[in-house]
């Protein structure tokens, strides 16, 4: 952990940027690790077992049509992205400080709103996690889900856990599109269909976009990779190439294993097969692949969860402590919501598929909230940013996005709600 950095570049007026040109260089390995991480970390945080839900639940219910909300959700999602990374990574703070700076006491609002959303999702990860145990091992699941809520308290003990969280996420992340890949091919969907309904869709649902964009940008993974950048010491006017490319990389590679998915399902359920049980995604895979299918989707899902228990414990704790606090206290706090939402996955059992539906789509609803926050800054606060002037077509797509959100979030409210309680 670059804590040094962090203390040092939390602030800094424009007469001490000459200084940062002084300060020891990390190794270039050490450096692409890091922006490698954080990329990884947002993705693979996006990238857990509601994302396995919800994309098998929507191709089920749409099918080729569905290409066309992974296609505005990945536009929506790297136009936040751009404008949340650059933000926070320009300015060196986090959401809520820069909250509590542009109107005191938001940024509380905002912290809330991701902790008690990241303890949802955690719960719900922790299931995953045996859920993908038992698909791959054949353990119960209730033990696999402990197994591996230990194994991600383990990482954060580590003497060097910023660093082993990096080079985690990144070869998980590996494991899951390579092996996404291979069941995609094997399902030989009709993609000429799949593209076609990519521009000219059959059918449009808002709610599952919102539901998609929540999902993916919602919530704390919003802000997990630009929170895990400047804590890496990737901050500053003069590292803006490195955040925007790695922003973009990040929902790229989202983006990548969401269309894999997708296509996997979608050639199972166009070859005629009718997905009834209880874990659709599981039975499509061992419909494309056999029982080797059945065994890659418990490794997928497992990834899938652990790496999500990781970036859900590691941002809801960013947000509710300071820039340039110390590590080993926030990594602490980090084991201790691990283990509070392992004990709670215990006492619940595994989450039904609705509910996790509806948390993309509660994450939905709040992201106008955090990301207006941020547009402020990028807008009005230009202190905040060192000086750094915003380019004003990222201002104009922000807030086309944001607007967009807007809209998307309340006309999708109350069907969020009649998901929730089958009204």
């Amino acid at each position: 952990m670059q804590e040094p950095a962090q203390t040092q570049d939390a602030a800094p007026s424009p007469a001490e940027r000459p200084q940062r040109s002084q300060r020891p260089r990390r190794p270039k390995n050490a450096h692409r690790t890091a922006l490698l991480g954080a990329m990884f970390l947002m993705a693979t945080s996006a990238i857990g077992p509601g994302f396995l839900t919800q994309t098998t639940t929507f191709t089920v219910q749409l099918g080729a049509a569905f290409a066309f909300a992974i296609l505005i959700s990945i536009l929506v999602d790297i136009a936040v992205q751009l404008n949340v990374w650059r933000v926070i990574g320009v300015s060196g703070l986090r959401a809520q400080e820069l909250g509590n700076k542009v109107l005191p006491g938001i940024g509380w609002v905002l912290s809330a709103l991701v902790f008690v959303g990241g303890a949802i999702f955690n719960i719900g990860n922790i299931a995953g996690t045996g859920l993908g145990a038992n698909a791959m091992l054949g353990v119960d699941p209730k033990i696999g889900g402990l197994v591996s809520a230990a194994v991600a308290i383990l990482i954060f003990l580590s003497k060097k856990a910023g660093m082993a969280l990096d080079r985690i996420v990144v070869m998980l992340g590996a494991v899951m599109i390579l092996l996404m890949l291979y069941v995609a091919i094997v399902a030989a969907p009709p993609v000429g269909e799949a593209l076609k309904n990519t521009v000219m869709p059959e059918t449009v649902d808002f709610l599952i976009i919102t539901t998609l964009v929540g999902g993916t940008v919602g919530g704390y993974i919003t802000y997990a990779g630009a929170h895990r950048m400047i804590d890496s010491g990737v901050r500053g006017p003069e590292a803006v190439r490195e955040i925007t490319g790695t922003s973009v990389l990040g929902i790229i590679v989202t983006g990548i294993m969401r269309v894999l998915l997708f296509l996997a399902i979608f050639g199972v359920v166009a070859g005629g097969v009718a997905l009834t049980s209880d874990n659709q995604a599981a039975e499509a895979f061992q419909h494309a692949a056999g029982e080797i299918g059945l065994r890659m989707f418990g490794v997928i899902l497992w990834a899938a969860a652990v790496t999500s228990v990781i970036g859900a414990s590691y941002t809801s704790i960013s947000f509710i402590t300071k820039t340039d606090g110390s590590p080993r206290r926030r990594n602490l706090l980090t084991v201790a919501f691990i283990a509070v939402c392992a004990v709670v996955y215990l006492f619940l059992g595994q989450a039904p598929q609705t509910l996790l539906v509806f948390a993309g789509a509660f994450n939905g609803l709040i992201l106008p909230i955090g990301f207006a926050v941020l547009l402020w800054v990028a807008i009005r606060r230009r202190d905040l940013l060192h000086g750094y002037r915003y380019p004003r077509w990222l201002i104009v797509i922000g807030v086309a996005v944001w607007l967009v959100t807007v809209f998307l979030a309340v006309i999708s409210f109350e069907p969020a709600i009649g998901l929730l309680t089958g009204g």
